[in-house]
């Protein structure tokens, strides 16, 4: 039986533990550019056996919020080095998660003049956060068949500069409503050529993107999110389960090294995603909040690693909490987005 506090072999790597620090956008990197804030904030959390960094876009155009860092430019590699090589000195394993929000983005977030893209001319319900305020999402621009190789393009461009910004691995986010997730859908993906239509249509793109990526950097060094039958950023998704077997029968042949899922309240969607896919399996199961119970899911081997976010966010040392079985630091909501070190780095952890 396999316990949260055993190690794990992740494609080679050796994690400390089967406890993951979720992606959680903290919207803190000046200019699209990490540096000392957040290489203090993810070197505190290193106890983690897996850490994942909050969403990152691997091109100008995937950025949908103010103030993410960006894999895309000479600065932000050095960035990000500032960031692994501490990870890495507290003993720390950091993938980061690259995200092409596709059409959750607007105009104003983006430089030079660029729009939002999406599989289709289909704007988003919703609202989207700018300097002006909360705004309608716009209507982004279809890609055609040269944007769809431009996006894959950045995504495998940013997965070798993160390599050479010393990250262990990417994380491509399949999930939550971003582009991936928009060719799946059927309300954002109205296509009717060979990226759209039919199930295999509308895996395509996502699995070329996780093709380029694991031939680009090896797949033991790539994971793949998904968050099939959740409903985040006006996604309706038909078939799912059809839907899903593809997908995963696509990212197994690509080589992915793992699979991390937002479970849905389904528990038998999540046992039937587990049963079909081989690698790996990270879980961020649907009970929230997510604490110590959560770690039997692991003894039960429903997951390989379970991922926790809020927590971690409020508790530096989660590990040793969860080992503990508290006390835990709660989160301030206030200080989640923006700001400096108040709700980011100035959590205590326990005492020695």
């Amino acid at each position: 039986m396999a316990h949260a506090f055993d190690s794990f072999d992740l494609g080679g790597l050796k994690l400390a533990n089967r406890i993951v620090m979720a992606p959680m956008t903290r919207s803190r990197a000046k200019g699209r550019v990490p540096g000392e804030l957040q290489a203090a904030y993810y070197a505190q959390r290193a106890s983690a056996g897996l850490i994942v960094t909050e969403s990152t876009q691997p091109s100008p155009e995937g950025q949908g919020f103010a103030d993410t860092p960006g894999l895309h430019s000479d600065e932000q590699v050095a960035g990000w080095r500032t960031v692994t090589d501490a990870v890495h000195a507290a003993g720390g394993v950091i993938f980061a998660q690259l995200t092409h929000t596709g059409r959750i983005s607007h105009p104003s977030l983006l430089p030079d003049g660029l729009l939002p893209v999406g599989p289709s001319a289909v704007a988003a319900d919703g609202k989207v956060y700018t300097a002006a305020g909360a705004v309608g999402f716009p209507v982004p621009v279809a890609l055609d068949e040269a944007g769809i190789a431009r996006v894959v393009e950045g995504f495998e461009r940013a997965a070798r500069n993160a390599i050479a910004a010393g990250f262990d691995g990417v994380e491509i986010q399949g999930s939550s409503g971003y582009l991936i997730q928009q060719f799946l859908s059927s309300n954002a993906n109205l296509r009717d050529d060979a990226w759209g239509g039919s199930i295999e249509g509308r895996v395509r793109f996502g699995a070329e993107v996780a093709r380029a990526v694991a031939t680009a950097i090896g797949g033991d060094r790539v994971g793949f999110r998904i968050s099939p039958d959740r409903s985040y950023h006006d996604i309706v998704e038909e078939n799912t389960d059809e839907l899903y077997a593809t997908l995963l029968d696509e990212l197994t042949a690509a080589g992915i090294g793992y699979l991390h899922l937002i479970e849905s309240p389904d528990r038998g969607l999540t046992r039937r995603l587990r049963d079909r896919w081989a690698g790996a399996f990270i879980l961020n199961p649907h009970t929230k909040p997510t604490g110590p119970e959560s770690l039997a899911l692991i003894e039960d081997g429903l997951a390989d690693l379970v991922a926790f976010g809020t927590l971690f966010l409020a508790n530096p040392d989660l590990p040793a909490r969860l080992a503990a079985g508290g006390p835990f630091n709660e989160m301030d909501r206030k200080t989640a987005f923006g700001g400096g070190e108040r709700g980011y780095t100035d959590y205590p952890a326990l005492p020695a």
